[in-house]
């Protein structure tokens, strides 16, 4: 009797590790769970013909698996269309002071988890304060941890603390701050944005005297405070989208972007445009 209880204990606890590795591999394999993996071998660049920008696709956090593929077909193709030349890479090594210098702005398309050596951060850093231009979205500012302090402080100036939950993916109104400025001025007030993912983040990066953009308006969609994915309300003004300067570099975000259709809507994709020719450098 004793002996068949061991069996049958055994076999359980078997089974259990295998239902736990398997668990453990599909959490890691869309980003729950997180892992550093850094690259030190930077790619070689083709000769630019046209003023180039560098689209950037790294994810040691979670993968926006359905998003990044149309995001990055969306963000070149409007690359090209302003006449530049795209460089499409998920190589951390790319971020080096000399190739940088190669690239008009960069695009971090939905960047998760912690993606870059001491040196290369630093690189970047630099290159922003000596007047690069970096735009990034959703993701890019979506991590609860980067492992960066500058990253979250001065980069985009919050630290992101949930999204919306119950459910998910909602219809919400956006609102344009001021309506007079060129990067929105294309855009209804409340511009109705169907069934995307809202991110709330600790504070409003108003408070460092960046410029608010878009706003949410927390009465038009379900809010559900805490749960297992942070919280979703921020109690006050809600930004979803800012820009700043960084030295003598542009830094624009928008934390809009988790559903792939989000980046086929025209009025999404004038946004990111005219935030690419500002971060860029024009008035």
């Amino acid at each position: 009797m004793r002996t068949w209880i061991k069996r049958v204990l055994l076999t359980l606890l078997v089974i259990l590790v295998i239902l736990g590795g398997v668990t453990y591999y599909q959490l890691k394999s869309i980003g729950i769970i997180p892992s550093a993996n850094y690259e030190t071998v930077a790619p070689v660049l083709p000769e630019f013909k046209k003023p180039a920008v560098l689209i950037f696709t790294k994810t040691n956090g979670f993968i926006h698996k359905d998003a990044i593929p149309v995001a990055k077909s969306v963000l070149s193709e409007l690359v090209v269309a302003q006449g530049w030349e795209p460089y499409l890479s998920d190589n951390g090594a790319v971020h080096s002071a000399e190739l940088l210098q190669k690239f008009d702005f960069i695009i971090w398309n939905n960047v998760s988890g912690d993606v870059l050596t001491e040196e290369q951060r630093a690189a970047l850093k630099q290159w922003l304060e000596d007047g690069g231009g970096w735009l990034g979205v959703h993701a890019s500012g979506g991590d609860f941890s980067y492992q960066w302090d500058w990253y979250v402080d001065t980069l985009i100036g919050a630290q992101f603390v949930g999204h919306t939950m119950k459910p998910q993916f909602q219809d919400a109104d956006v609102q344009v701050v001021d309506e007079a400025l060129k990067i929105t001025r294309h855009l209804d007030s409340p511009w109705k944005v169907k069934q995307e993912e809202w991110y709330a983040f600790d504070r409003s990066p108003r408070d460092k005297g960046y410029e608010i953009l878009l706003t949410l308006d927390e009465s038009s969609y379900q809010t559900s405070g805490s749960s297992w994915a942070g919280t979703d309300r921020m109690e006050g003004e809600h930004p979803i989208a800012w820009r700043h300067q960084v030295g003598e570099g542009r830094v624009l975000y928008s934390a809009i972007g988790h559903q792939p259709h989000t980046y086929t809507l025209p009025e999404y994709q004038a946004f990111l445009s005219k935030g690419m020719l500002w971060v860029r450098g024009d008035k």
